[in-house]
C-alpha cells in the first residue's frame, strides 16, 4: 500500500527547510538547512521508489506547508522553525512508541530531526564555536510555542464561555440574563488567564535570574574550570576532544557569549526568552483568551431565546472548526478531522452544561 502521507510529509519538511535556507543571513546556518532539505527530498524520493513510483509522481507542497510560508513572511521564519521541529519531536516520539509496543530494536533514523541538524553542525569544521551556540538559540526558538499558545489561547476562551453560556441559557431560556453572565465569563476567565501568565513569566524570570547570576560569580571566579566544564559539555554531545576544546576556548574568549552558553548548557535556561515582558505576556493572554470568549456571547447583543442560542452554538461551531484548523500547523492530521473532532467536543460541552442548565432552572422554577 503506498502512503501518500509519508512522502507528503518529507516533501513538507524539504520544501520549509528550504525556505529557510533561503531566509538565513548567516550562510553556515543556510548550508545547514539545506542539506536537511536535501534529506527530506531524498526521503521522498526513496518512498516513491519503494512504491514502484517515479520522481514526476511527487506531490507539491501541501497547503499547510504553504500556510507556513505566508506565517513565516508575516511574522518571522523563527515561528516555520519552531513548528517544523516541535512536528518532527512528535513523529520521533511517535515512532518510538511504536517499536515499544512492536518490541522491536531502535534505529539511528527514528532520532528526532533535531539531533540531525546537531551532527550535521558538530561534524563541519568550518563552524565555529560562536555560529554553533548561535544555532542552539535559533532551534529553541519559542515561534511554534508562540503559535500554539495563540491557538490555544484562543480554545480556552471559546470552549469556557460557550459551555458557561449555554448552561445559563438552558437555566432561563436564553433571556437577557444570559448576556451579563457571558461578558462576567469573558472577563473573569480573561483576567485569570492574564494574572496566572504574569505570575509564570515573573516567578520564572527572578528564578533564572538568580540561577544565572550564580554562573556569572563562578566565570569571574574560576573562568578556567568553567572552560573545562564546557569543552566537557560538547566532549559529551560526540564533539572530538580537540574541537570541543577549541570550541570552549573561543566561547571564553568574551565572558557574555561564555555566560550565555553555559546558562543555556548547564541549566538549559535560553536569555532571549526572558527579555520578554510579563506585562506584555499578560496582556497578550487577555487578548487571545477574550477573542475566543466573545464568539458565542455576539448573538445576545442583539437576540434573545431559541434565535440567540442557535446562532451562538453556530459561530462557536465555526470557531471551533478553525482552531482545529489551525491545530494541523502542529499535527500535521486533516484539516476537516482536526475540524470537526474540535466542533464535536466543544458542543457536546456545551450540550451538557446546557443540559444541567436546564434541569437547574426547572428546579428552581
Amino acid at each position: 500500500m503506498i502512503d501518500l502521507k509519508n512522502i507528503q510529509t518529507e516533501v513538507d519538511a524539504g520544501f520549509l527547510y528550504g525556505l529557510l535556507a533561503d531566509n538565513e543571513e548567516d550562510e553556515d546556518v543556510a548550508t545547514v538547512f539545506r542539506q536537511m532539505s536535501e534529506i527530506e527530498n531524498g526521503h521522498a524520493l526513496a518512498f516513491l521508489q519503494k512504491n514502484n513510483m517515479n520522481a514526476s509522481q511527487l506531490p507539491k507542497p501541501s497547503n499547510r506547508a504553504k500556510t507556513l510560508k505566508t506565517i513565516g513572511k508575516l511574522f518571522g521564519y523563527n515561528y516555520v522553525l519552531g513548528v517544523l521541529l516541535d512536528t518532527e519531536k512528535s513523529i520521533s516520539n511517535s515512532i518510538a512508541g511504536a517499536r515499544k509496543k512492536s518490541k522491536t530494536s531502535n534505529s539511528i533514523s527514528d532520532t528526532a530531526h533535531v539531533t540531525i541538524l546537531k551532527n550535521i553542525l558538530n561534524g563541519n569544521s568550518n563552524i565555529s564555536g560562536s555560529n554553533l551556540a548561535r544555532f542552539e538559540k535559533r532551534h529553541r526558538s519559542v515561534g511554534g510555542n508562540a503559535l500554539r499558545a495563540a491557538v490555544l489561547g484562543g480554545n480556552d476562551g471559546l470552549v469556557s464561555n460557550f459551555s458557561l453560556v449555554m448552561g445559563i441559557a438552558g437555566a432561563t431560556s436564553g433571556q437577557t440574563g444570559v448576556l451579563l453572565a457571558g461578558l462576567a465569563g469573558l472577563l473573569a476567565g480573561a483576567l485569570s488567564m492574564a494574572l496566572g501568565e504574569w505570575i509564570s513569566v515573573k516567578s520564572s524570570q527572578e528564578l533564572y535570574e538568580n540561577q544565572m547570576q550564580l554562573e556569572m560569580d563562578e566565570i569571574e571566579t574560576n573562568p578556567e574550570g568553567e572552560e573545562r566544564e564546557l569543552a566537557l559539555i560538547y566532549l559529551s554531545k560526540g564533539i572530538k576532544e580537540s574541537q570541543a576544546k577549541e570550541m570552549a576556548k573561543e566561547i571564553m574568549l568574551s565572558k557574555d557569549k561564555a555566560h550565555e552558553v553555559l546558562i543555556k548548557e548547564e541549566l538549559g535556561i535560553n536569555p532571549e526568552d526572558l527579555k520578554g515582558s510579563a506585562m506584555e505576556a499578560a496582556i497578550t493572554s487577555f487578548i487571545l483568551f477574550s477573542v475566543g470568549a466573545v464568539i458565542p456571547v455576539i448573538p445576545f447583543f442583539f437576540l434573545q431565546g431559541i434565535k440567540a442560542i442557535l446562532l451562538s452554538s453556530l459561530l462557536s461551531a465555526c470557531g471551533l472548526f478553525l482552531i482545529g484548523a489551525a491545530i494541523t500547523l502542529f499535527t500535521g492530521k486533516s484539516v476537516w478531522f482536526s475540524g470537526f473532532r474540535q466542533v464535536l467536543f466543544g458542543l457536546l460541552a456545551a450540550a451538557i452544561t446546557f443540559g444541567i442548565g436546564k434541569l437547574i432552572g426547572v428546579s428552581v422554577g
